[in-house]
């Protein structure tokens, strides 16, 4: 869990970093051709394509195509139409598409980690303004389309075959993980030539600070931490982690860029969703000691 926890914190400065210096200024195409091709650039030096097995290779690009080619493209048009506190809390429901996801395709229902990720749900709603007007709507389901992306693409990696080599031998992930970005540059390459507006680059050396840190390390290193640390867990703490970026996000937002919020429910969102990460945590071990007695 580890891993986890280290890149929450890590992306806890991409919802402010997008909506302050990103959103409105440069095209949200252009940003996603960036950092897609940033974080390829980073992994490209490490792909051993001749010794990947070729179903292996197609499997990490579908779900680069989904986890963060699609996901990238609707979260960005969401920044378009959303503040950042509302693009955190229509993140919501991600918990709970990861835990469905899950359970759909292993043909179960996992009622237990249901709950655990609807009290993360609570948590995070201790968190959310009133006064959504229906003029959101469209910037919601933007951020619903981005959410179901990334949930099916975190609970396919965790289903992929093992990452080994065309002759058995081990393959650290780490030379088969350029395959993620491949298959994401594959989408948003064409959705920028279609729809992009190439009037609108980056133009300043902030944005391209911010351009910089989001290609190389958000999405280059983020991504390779978060999906392996996604395999080390059940799909309970995977759901729970994924609630666990509002509130870090939020807090960032308030303590760097002064954004109205309320304190006291911030702390008591954190608090809710930590004690379903204990929760998730407590019955996941007690389970594992019953199968062994």
């Amino acid at each position: 869990m580890g891993y986890l926890l280290g890149v929450t914190l890590l992306w806890s400065f991409s919802f402010s970093l997008i909506g302050v210096y990103l959103s409105g200024q440069v095209d949200s195409y252009f940003s996603v051709l960036v950092r897609i091709l940033l974080a390829l650039l980073l992994f490209l030096p490490l792909l051993r394509p001749r010794r990947i097995a070729p179903r292996t290779a197609c499997g990490l690009m579908a779900v680069g195509a989904v986890q963060i080619g699609a996901m990238y493209i609707f979260y960005y048009q969401s920044f378009e139409l959303l503040s950042v506190p509302e693009v955190l809390l229509f993140t919501i429901l991600t918990p709970i598409y990861v835990t469905l996801i899950d359970d759909a395709l292993a043909k179960r229902f996992s009622p237990f980690y249901l709950g655990t990720a609807a009290i993360a749900v609570v948590g995070a709603l201790l968190i959310s303004h009133p006064g959504v007007e229906p003029g959101f709507w469209r910037g919601f389901w933007m951020v619903q389309a981005s959410n179901l992306c990334f949930a099916l693409g975190q609970v396919a990696y965790r289903r992929l075959p093992g990452l080994a080599a065309v002759d058995g031998t081990k393959l650290s992930a780490l030379h088969q993980f350029g395959w993620f970005y491949v298959g994401a540059a594959i989408l948003v390459v064409p959705a920028f030539v279609l729809f992009g507006d190439a009037s609108r680059p980056a133009t300043t050396a902030v944005q391209w600070s911010v351009l910089l840190w989001l290609g190389l390390i958000a999405s280059g290193l983020g991504y390779f931490f978060w999906n392996e640390g996604a395999r080390r867990v059940d799909a309970g703490t995977l759901a729970i982690m994924n609630e666990a970026l509002k509130p870090a996000g939020l807090a960032v937002n308030v303590l760097i860029w002064n954004r109205d919020a309320d304190v006291l429910r911030l702390t008591l969102s954190a608090l809710v969703i930590g004690f379903a990460l204990w929760l998730n945590l407590w019955w996941t071990r007690r389970r594992r000691r019953l199968a062994i007695a």
